[in-house]
């Protein structure tokens, strides 16, 4: 099982999409493992985003990031951060595939609605800025013989 970060952008929560988009996580069969809705720093969004630092979009990057509240979460699952990846879909909503979360609600190139880890690293990384230790937690569900087969001793 691994756990990756995802954070519902301010325009996310600004257009009312949040509980849309965790339903389709939690649907999928992931588990919400922790959750805050918070304002972004200043600081934590330059942190966050530090690999873009030279890039042209960055300032309105984190403008745009500390511009209203986020809903930050702590998602878990077996193979969740290619699934979540995949559920998120292109970068850009006008080139997303329906049936994605930007496909479905987004077509801003800049506005993309949603941000999710992009390896183990980085969901390590991440969830660090964002979660304190013990904020993200651990708990059998019992579903999950629903949800994964078990049968080989191991979720697949």
């Amino acid at each position: 099982m691994e756990t990756t970060l995802i954070i519902l952008k301010p325009d996310a929560v600004q257009r009312g999409l949040m509980g849309r988009i965790v339903t389709r996580f939690e649907d999928k069969g992931l588990q919400i493992v922790g959750a805050k809705m918070m304002q972004i720093s200043q600081q934590l969004a330059a942190t966050h985003y530090e690999a873009h630092k030279e890039r042209g979009f960055y300032a309105g990057l984190v403008k745009f990031m500390t511009s209203s509240p986020v809903l930050v979460l702590a998602i878990r699952g077996n193979g969740a951060i290619t699934i979540a990846r995949n559920m998120m879909g292109a970068t850009f909503g006008s080139k997303a595939n329906p049936g994605t979360i930007r496909g479905d609600f987004g077509v801003s190139n800049s506005f993309n609605l949603i941000h999710g880890s992009d390896s183990p690293e980085a969901a390590e990384r991440e969830l660090k800025l964002f979660f304190a230790a013990g904020e993200v937690l651990s708990w059998p569900r019992a579903g999950d013989a629903w949800v994964y087969d078990m049968s080989g001793g191991k979720a697949e």
